[in-house]
């Protein structure tokens, strides 16, 4: 039956709203701004009257060209800091202290001022931001300074850069296709190395792992054994004190004892839990070949998260382009402004006929000045919250989208473990058969635990503009709270992937609602905590050795991106199969040789589960 069906209707009413966002944006908006570029005033470079100062000055200069990689950028669309249009983009590098004391360089620099700084006082300039802190030599790209790439002697352009990239691209371009090819075949090949040689790997790569333990052990030993009669070696770590050159410190014996004790502690630690854990660590082997065994009968699994990909490309692209227009929707707003009482004062007013106004008429020595960049309707005095909004569904869509892989491997897998004859009680095509049950059951279920990963993405995005607005307090304990705040959510997004991941898995089990389903993963998990820590690890550690070895062998960084690809399927299968296996646990604990009665053998119905399950008890 349908799971979470009043979350499921909540999440299409939400859509819906979001498609009316987009079309209000797209009739409001304007996206020449983002195409031409304008000023912190919203005035365009390059445009306008020939007689304005704009429209001599084509080019944009940001102050600090790295506040644009700032988390605002998904809800204001503009880089947080000045911007002023320039005739030419700098051909220098200067800093203002040093600009201030040369009167040359200090003509040069007032021209990428955003107004005129008067006085030399370089504190009042920085705080109130008339002038950057620094001009780094630039080039032109769409009409905005991009700083220059590479060395004195031979400058890229960001422009150039990128057309050198599309040059080799296109001489190239078979041979980056075939690498990538190859990358495919390479990942395939390593999964079903893990079917039949997991075994070999784990323990080739733990004894690995043991022996350059042992060999930094010795290393540490032998320089403790030169040092000894080197003068000045032998005094304490307490007596030489911090030392800002920790090279100091590998010149005294105390060092490389504290070494050798952290090595020796670390290494008993690695032998103690390789003799507890040995069971444990030959089930997770075990399940590694049982996952290459099911991709092996779901192969169509591997070619999965190009599907994945593709929605996530129309979801990245529709918000982009629905933020594009919102940031864009903004007008500015000029205001009367008067040193004396006016009647008029603080309206709306029109630059271009505001001097023939009652407006002037009354106050004739009033002006009509940018008060801010936004717009007076309802529409404009919302936009910030339409940007909100655009960013929380953006993570709410890529959150279910997501998902929705998850529990449609998860189906599938677990399709293959629960078929007592294999593949023939298996659907006709298991992957389709999960897509369809996921979609057609488990909508709901999969837009409820995207909403709760969203809402805490859209909570650190908050924390992120509170912080942005109070860069400039002076309250400590504030800063220090919010510090703590972004901690604490971030710790908790990771938790809450973890969690629905496993609950996603239960979904597609059973058929749950997504609390139950939730709540019955965490708690099997807790049961098994020991067996859950060394699966992961275990699973993660070579899987993260595959990806290294497809990019070795093919350097390519998009090889790296093939190899996650297939290997999140593959760890996808191996989390269902763990689940399913903690699920089977409690019959596995009361199918002893005392207790193998004629109706337990009843109830496992195929000989071939029935001997699956011996060997497990056995290890």
């Amino acid at each position: 039956g349908c799971t979470d069906i009043i979350c499921c209707i909540f999440f299409i009413v939400a859509i819906v709203g979001y498609v009316a966002v987009g079309i209000l944006a797209w009739t409001h908006g304007d996206p020449r701004k983002v195409i031409y570029p304008t000023d912190s005033l919203g005035q365009y470079c390059g445009q306008g009257k020939l007689e304005t100062r704009n429209a001599k000055q084509p080019l944009l200069f940001y102050f600090n060209m790295m506040k644009c990689a700032s988390p605002m950028v998904l809800l204001e669309f503009q880089c947080p800091t000045p911007q002023v249009c320039v005739e030419k983009c700098p051909d220098r590098t200067l800093t203002l202290v040093t600009a201030i004391g040369n009167a040359q360089d200090w003509e040069y620099y007032k021209s990428y001022c955003r107004a005129d700084p008067g006085a030399k006082v370089l504190v009042d300039i920085l705080q109130k931001k008339l002038c950057p802190a620094y001009l780094i030599s630039s080039k032109p790209f769409l009409q905005r300074c991009f700083p220059s790439i590479g060395k004195k002697a031979h400058i890229y352009t960001t422009q150039s850069f990128a057309m050198k990239i599309f040059e080799d691209y296109t001489k190239s371009w078979y041979w980056i296709l075939i690498c990538l090819l190859i990358a495919v075949v390479l990942s395939l090949i390593f999964i079903v190395l893990l079917r039949y040689l997991a075994g070999i790997m784990v323990w080739v790569m733990i004894f690995m792992v043991i022996a350059v333990v042992a060999g930094g052990i010795a290393h540490c030993s032998i320089k403790y054994v030169n040092l000894k009669d080197t003068p000045g070696s032998n005094i304490t770590l307490q007596q030489l004190g911090f030392q800002p050159d920790f090279s100091v410190y590998l010149h005294i014996r105390q060092s490389w004892l504290a070494f050798i004790i952290i090595l020796a502690i670390l290494e008993v630690i690695i032998i103690i839990l390789l003799i507890f854990l040995r069971k444990r660590i030959r089930i997770a082997v075990e399940l590694m070949k049982e996952a290459s065994r099911a991709v092996g009968y779901v192969m169509s699994s591997l070619f999965y998260p190009i599907f994945t990909f593709l929605l996530l490309t129309i979801v990245i692209a529709y918000w982009g382009v629905t933020a594009v227009f919102l940031s864009t929707s903004s007008e500015p707003v000029y205001k009367v402004f008067n040193e004396t009482d006016c009647l008029h004062a603080r309206q709306t007013c029109d630059p271009e006929n505001f001097t023939l106004s009652t407006m002037k008429r009354d106050c004739p020595r009033s002006e009509c000045l940018f008060a801010f960049y936004g717009g007076e309707t309802p529409y404009h005095k919302y936009l910030v919250v339409l940007q909100f909004y655009n960013v929380f569904l953006f993570f709410w869509c890529a959150n279910f989208v997501t998902a929705l892989g998850q529990m449609t491997l998860a189906g599938a897998f677990a399709s293959y473990y629960w078929a007592p004859n294999k593949p023939n009680d298996m659907p006709a095509y298991p992957l389709c058969a999960s897509l369809g049950r996921s979609l057609r059951y488990h909508t709901g279920s999969l837009a409820f635990g995207s909403l709760i990963l969203a809402i805490v993405q859209i909570i650190r995005v908050l924390l992120e503009y509170i912080d942005h607005k109070l860069k400039g307090a002076e309250n400590k304990f504030a800063k220090f709270l919010l510090c703590c705040l972004k901690c604490c959510f971030w710790c908790l997004e990771k938790f809450i992937k973890f969690l629905n991941r496993n609950a996603y898995i239960m979904v597609a089990i059973y058929g749950k609602n997504f609390c139950r389903s939730a709540r019955d993963a965490f708690f099997l998990l807790m049961r098994n905590v020991i067996r859950v820590v060394v699966l992961d690890k275990v699973t993660d550690f070579i899987l993260f050795l595959g990806k290294l070895l497809i990019v070795g062998l093919t350097v390519l960084v998009g090889s790296y991106l093939i190899a996650h690809g297939f290997f999140s399927v593959y760890a996808m299968c191996v989390d269902t199969l763990f689940l399913c296996f903690c699920e089977y646990l409690p019959l596995i604990n009361v199918l002893t040789p005392e207790t193998k009665s004629p109706s337990l053998r009843r109830f496992i119905s195929s000989p071939e589960v029935y001997e699956d399950i011996e060997v497990i008890f056995k290890i």
